[in-house]
């Protein structure tokens, strides 16, 4: 009976361990598993730091640690987002976040939590049908943008015929900590357009890291994918650059170096901000369909000025990550760059021009030193495990 008990025990935990996320204390390269508390799949997490950070995915969740990752708690779900995708998250501190889902219509929302996450508030519900929320970034302490995929652009008549404007990027703008969000005037951020006349460039929800912000200069850029991928630069002349109306100047620097397809392309920047100057930028993509190969997964991009207008030029890797990647960010720490994507991660010392592999693992979205993936994967980052930077 005794050996019987034993075996069962020995189920239970095994059950246990696989309904609440992968085991802690595991490794996969020099990553830590943490115990999620969830089977969600992973695409939001948002490093506060002084050990807080916050995790966002499928079928309404949020979660949410104090203590550097020992324990991840279970938010409550925000009122009817049982069915929602939360694909990006942003934080101030313990207390206080806003989350976005993404999917097609009112699917894409915006909630905001302010007492730990005990409550939330809906903000903004996607007012257009053909939307699709791609990335919430804030861009300081009470000023955000959203971002979106291309939306088709407003009728109107011409000399008795009824024309339509190109698609266009749907932007919303936020001044106050997120609890009001307004479209901005985005009549000139176009998408890229077929011969048949549909947009034939987006923006990939995988990782809510597609959009930066530069402050000298003041600019937002933005990666996309599709048949047709740039490096979207919105640039303030003026005062108002929240508005973004007259004041802003839009540049396209298309990035061939990239992976194209209607599954490929451009999913995550990321830039040493530290830096003086202009900072480079780093992309990764490739095709999330073909998730080993390494083909226009990665590219480097270095900024100059023509005038008073920001440019960026970008070459391929010449050894890139060994697969596709959907998220990029810089550690400041180790003074290198770190990728991640569904077969796993890799690291650069070199301003994304090559790659070294991490892991293997299946992987999403990084906020360093924190890393989430499908099915309740949450791994914290072992500094001391990074390969040095000769071996790279």
């Amino acid at each position: 009976m005794s050996k019987w008990l034993g075996w069962i025990t020995l189920l239970m935990v095994l059950l246990s361990a696989w309904l609440w996320g992968q085991e802690t204390g595991q490794t996969s390269g020099p990553w830590v598993m943490e115990r999620s508390g969830t089977t969600a799949g992973l695409r939001g997490i948002h490093a506060v730091g002084g050990g807080v950070a916050w995790a966002s995915g499928t079928n309404g969740t949020v979660l949410r640690t104090e203590d550097g990752g020992y324990e991840w708690q279970s938010c409550a779900m925000p009122p009817g987002a049982e069915k929602l995708d939360f694909r990006g998250i942003w934080a101030w501190d313990a207390n206080t976040a806003i989350v976005m889902s993404s999917g097609p219509g009112d699917a894409s929302r915006l909630y905001k939590t302010t007492d730990g996450c005990s409550h939330w508030t809906l903000l903004f519900t996607n007012p257009d049908k053909d939307g699709f929320w791609d990335v919430l970034q804030m861009t300081g302490d009470k000023t955000g943008l959203v971002i979106g995929d291309p939306v088709p652009g407003r009728r109107y008549f011409w000399k008795f015929s009824i024309r339509q404007y190109p698609s266009y990027f749907p932007i919303l703008g936020t001044w106050d900590r997120g609890t009001t969000w307004r479209p901005l005037d985005t009549r000139s951020v176009w998408a890229a357009m077929s011969k048949d006349h549909v947009a034939s460039e987006s923006i990939f929800a995988a990782s809510n890291s597609s959009l930066l912000e530069l402050h000298s200069p003041f600019a937002w850029l933005f990666v996309t994918g599709g048949d047709k991928n740039f490096l979207h630069i919105i640039q303030s002349l003026g005062a108002t650059p929240m508005i973004c109306k007259k004041s802003c100047y839009l540049s396209s620097e298309t990035a061939p170096t990239l992976a194209s397809g209607p599954t490929a392309g451009g999913f995550s920047i990321g830039a040493n901000l530290a830096e003086s100057g202009i900072p480079v930028v780093v992309a990764v993509g490739g095709d999330y369909k073909l998730p080993d190969s390494s083909a226009g997964s990665a590219a480097t991009c270095v900024g100059s000025m023509d005038g008073i207008f920001l440019k960026y030029r970008c070459e391929a890797a010449t050894r890139p990550p060994h697969g596709y990647r959907s998220a990029v960010a810089w550690d400041a720490a180790a003074k290198a760059w770190i990728a991640a994507g569904t077969n796993g991660s890799d690291i650069s010392y070199d301003d994304g021009k090559t790659w070294a592999p991490l892991d293997n693992g299946n992987w999403n979205a990084l906020s360093l030193p924190w890393m989430v993936g499908p099915n309740g994967r949450i791994a914290k980052l072992d500094a001391g495990k990074l390969p040095h930077p000769s071996k790279n």
